[in-house]
């Protein structure tokens, strides 16, 4: 064991140090759970430190060293041992698609925090306005992916998971008092099942915000240039961002630059990339001003259906009602009901409990503080 600032953490860089520590997470209650990966500096971003703490252990664990987790996958499955993380969407989707390991019981300190109603749900501001413990954040987009890592590091990668345990007692402590604990245990076991998305480069667009306002003939270009990217990406091993930004994208594909004089005056990129890259980016986007008009990509788009008067009376009915409700909750209008949800109540039209609870998109404790007043709401509309 090692002792920083004041507190013990060990690393675990071997397996049979492995074993050892998964024996004893097995016997914990409550554990804290923080990652550090490398997306800022690789193509293929990967888990570098996975962080484990409980009131009687703190441990580092290096998956880069150690070929085979599985010895973990127990411990997260196993749904009487309680899970903390803050912001756990990215982490249990890292998790899965670098170890399979699936979570069980979690307890995400930042959806409680939301729930609360607390304006400031970052880790950092959290510990420091209600523990008033101050995070020094200087190595948060540092490459942990590099070996070794230097002791300070570490040391700082060990603090965020322990110091979430005290934090997670506080918050679940208030949600209890507010009688809210449920509710956000019910938005935590979604949350766990989330999994990383498929990777799919047919038509990079899809996924670029602001191409859905591109004509066909721009959004030709930019794919020429997103897949030039994506290439250049994983040849170089680097983060997209890293080979140009999006911002130099759509107006690289807005210009059309057609030779490497227009794309210099265009004061899009670097002297540095237009030396390095210029002229690929020229013969990508000819490519694309000499594509036929019949091949050129058209942005998908669906009908907003048209909704029938008694449907926008209800959704009218529905809005303010959940404002309100919100604002005697003191949260966000969005975690009582999503105005996807509004809609589709309107559409579905439920009157009574039984119809109430048919409706999928519907979480329970949503059916069961507010139920009867959807109901109630919907049945007054004519």
């Amino acid at each position: 064991m090692k002792n920083y600032g004041g507190f013990n953490y060990q690393v675990i860089d071997t397996a049979s140090r492995l074993e050892d520590f998964a024996l004893i997470l097995k016997k914990e209650k409550i554990i804290a759970v923080d990652l550090e990966a490398d997306s800022m500096f690789h193509f293929q971003e990967k888990v570098c430190l996975i962080q484990i703490a409980s009131e009687k252990i703190n441990g580092i664990i290096d998956p880069l060293k150690i070929n085979d987790l599985s010895l973990l996958n127990p411990m997260f499955a196993n749904r009487d041992i309680k899970k903390i993380f803050h912001g756990a969407d990215y982490d249990i989707r890292s998790l899965y698609r670098d170890f399979q390991i699936t979570i069980n019981n979690l307890f995400d300190t930042q959806i409680a925090a939301l729930f609360l109603g607390l304006k400031a749900t970052g880790l950092d501001a959290l510990l420091r306005n209600r523990l008033n413990i101050n995070l020094d954040k200087k190595y948060q987009k540092k490459d942990w992916s590099k070996r070794p890592l230097p002791e300070e590091m570490v040391e700082y990668a060990a603090k965020d998971a322990i110091y979430l345990l005290p934090l997670a007692e506080l918050l679940e402590k208030k949600l209890r008092e507010k009688k809210r604990l449920l509710w956000v245990y019910e938005e935590c076991a979604i949350l766990s099942k989330v999994r990383p998305a498929l990777s799919n480069t047919d038509r990079l667009y899809l996924k670029f915000k602001g191409a859905g306002q591109l004509n066909r003939r721009t959004l030709a270009v930019l794919e020429r240039l997103l897949q030039l990217r994506l290439k250049m990406a994983k040849k170089k091993d680097k983060p997209l961002f890293k080979i140009f930004s999006n911002r130099s994208m759509i107006k690289l594909a807005e210009a059309k630059s057609a030779n490497l004089q227009r794309l210099k005056k265009l004061n899009a990129l670097s002297v540095r990339q237009i030396d390095m890259y210029g002229n690929v980016l020229v013969e990508a986007i000819n490519k694309a001003l000499n594509m036929p008009e019949n091949k050129l990509p058209v942005y998908p788009r669906s009908k907003a259906p048209v909704e029938k008067p008694e449907v926008t009376e209800k959704i009218k009915a529905l809005k303010p009602w959940r404002d309100n409700k919100a604002k005697a909750l003191e949260i966000n209008p969005s975690l009582v009901l999503t105005n996807a949800m509004i809609n589709t109540l309107a559409i579905r039209n439920p009157l009574d409990k039984s119809d109430i609870d048919r409706i999928k998109e519907l979480k329970n404790w949503q059916k069961e503080e507010f139920g009867e007043d959807i109901t109630a709401i919907l049945r007054k509309v004519k």
